[in-house]
């Protein structure tokens, strides 16, 4: 069958941690300015351990992980399972933003069957509203009963739903309501917070959330100045919020990237680029002490109609073969 696709993808970003700007429709040129290339890093030692051009080492702490086939259909837990086995070449956590598609049971199922060394932090999707939240919420109490719940590390109950136009008054019903079901199911051990860009995460939502979980997505700023910059801007915007609004509760990035074709405006778009701003953005993290999801495992050509730069964000193309050595990002 067709899934219900997601939108999970950021949309434009505020340039800066406190003022967001308004959407901008995304010109159909490329940007004229020149890609910054940057040298490769040394080849890692070889492990044999090789598959094309995946190398063993992990290089990135999280991924996003949206599963659906390029046409838009949901895939088999096989199709799931091939994925995983590629994705644990890059990461050991993967996030989820929904359970349609039975993608958490095949996610789960996958790495029960198969010993596929993933966290899995998962998600409720809200944007298509009340009945949609339910059905997600049934299936990830399901699923968390189905399998070996130390697998699921945290749920995020949506995603940029105030960016979206949801009330926060609204998305704290969901957030409270979730957390009610996980306690009357015996799944309270797994924390509940949503993920929000970071100039709309409020106190107000940092007193329901476990964990502050912010997008932030400099590639789609109104100016650029070069890569290190975007890079340091991300983690400046994370420092502001765990500095001034987390009051002491954990802060994540859920999504911050870099598309390697399309146009989000003065951003220069690059596979070399892509290259460079994750191995600079995880080198920054890693010495910041932020955890983080990288956005995303594969290009999203399951987004019909949508710009080429939201389809073109990740390190696997859309048949999940690999746009780069990963190895190229473990030199910090």
């Amino acid at each position: 069958m067709v899934c219900e696709l997601i939108s999970s993808p950021p949309a434009t970003e505020p340039s800066s941690p406190l003022t967001p700007s308004e959407p901008t429709p995304s010109p159909p040129a490329e940007p004229i300015h020149a890609p910054e290339v940057y040298p490769a890093a040394p080849e890692p030692p070889n492990t044999g351990a090789n598959n094309g051009s995946i190398t063993r080492v992990r290089p990135l702490w999280g991924l996003t992980y949206s599963p659906y086939n390029t046409d838009g259909s949901c895939p088999d837990v096989n199709t799931v399972t091939a994925q995983l086995h590629k994705v644990a070449a890059a990461t050991g956590h993967i996030r989820l933003y929904s359970t349609d598609c039975s993608q958490l049971s095949s996610v789960l199922q996958a790495i029960t069957r198969n010993n596929i060394a993933l966290d899995v932090y998962a998600g409720i999707w809200l944007a298509a509203g009340p009945t949609r939240m339910q059905a997600d919420l049934d299936q990830f109490v399901a699923a968390a009963k189905t399998y070996d719940t130390g697998l699921i590390k945290g749920l995020s109950v949506g995603n940029e739903d105030i960016f979206n136009g949801m009330s926060e008054a609204t998305l704290i019903g969901y957030i409270n309501q979730v957390r009610a079901r996980l306690q009357a199911e015996g799944l309270s051990g797994i924390p509940v917070y949503t993920t929000e860009q970071d100039a709309k995460f409020s106190r107000a939502l940092v007193a329901v959330s476990d964990v502050v979980e912010i997008n932030v997505h400099t590639i789609f700023d109104g100016h650029f100045a070069n890569l290190d910059a975007s890079v340091q801007s991300v983690i400046q915007r994370a420092n502001h919020i765990k500095n001034n609004v987390a009051g002491g509760k954990p802060v994540r990035i859920g999504e911050t990237g870099w598309a390697s074709a399309g146009n989000t405006g003065p951003s220069p778009l690059s596979l070399a680029n892509e290259i460079a701003y994750a191995q600079k953005f995880k080198c920054a993290a890693a010495a910041a002490g932020f955890e983080y999801f990288y956005f995303e495992a594969k290009d999203a050509q399951w987004k019909a109609g949508a710009v080429v730069s939201e389809q073109n964000f990740g390190i696997f193309n859309a048949g999940f073969t690999p746009k780069f050595d990963f190895g190229l990002l473990n030199n910090c």
